[in-house]
């Protein structure tokens, strides 16, 4: 059985790019536009893991973490932060605000698949 994504992503060919990189790497996907879906579709069937865009129209990102964050069916769930914020301090940032890890666009292949992978196996860090 695939493990289940909730991709949070609002740039329509971003998500197309990463639905077809994750379908490759096995995984069931799932998508969520905006920080509003990502929480209500988390909570209402939670996946295995979240990448999660942080900047995002109607609830950013961190907003949206912070909710998942507080649900008792979700707040376990790992967060692969996936953004275009990369000055200093952003990784942090995210880190700081409930990601459990964090990969800055733009990414190769090889780059989210060991960022993954690293969620799935913590014991490895």
């Amino acid at each position: 059985m695939k493990k289940r994504v909730l991709l949070v992503e609002d740039h329509p060919g971003t998500i197309e790019l990463l639905q077809q990189e994750l379908d490759i790497l096995g995984y069931e996907v799932k998508v969520a536009q905006n920080g509003i879906e990502a929480v209500e579709m988390a909570v209402s069937d939670p996946p295995e893991i979240i990448i999660m865009d942080i900047l995002l129209p109607k609830m950013d990102g961190l907003q949206a973490i912070s909710e998942i964050r507080k649900n008792p069916a979700t707040s376990n769930v790992p967060i692969l932060a996936a953004t275009a914020l990369a000055r200093p301090g952003d990784r942090e940032k995210c880190l700081a605000g409930g990601c459990d890890a964090y990969i800055s666009k733009p990414f190769t292949h090889r780059q989210l698949a060991a960022a993954i992978e690293k969620l799935f196996s913590p014991q490895a860090e």
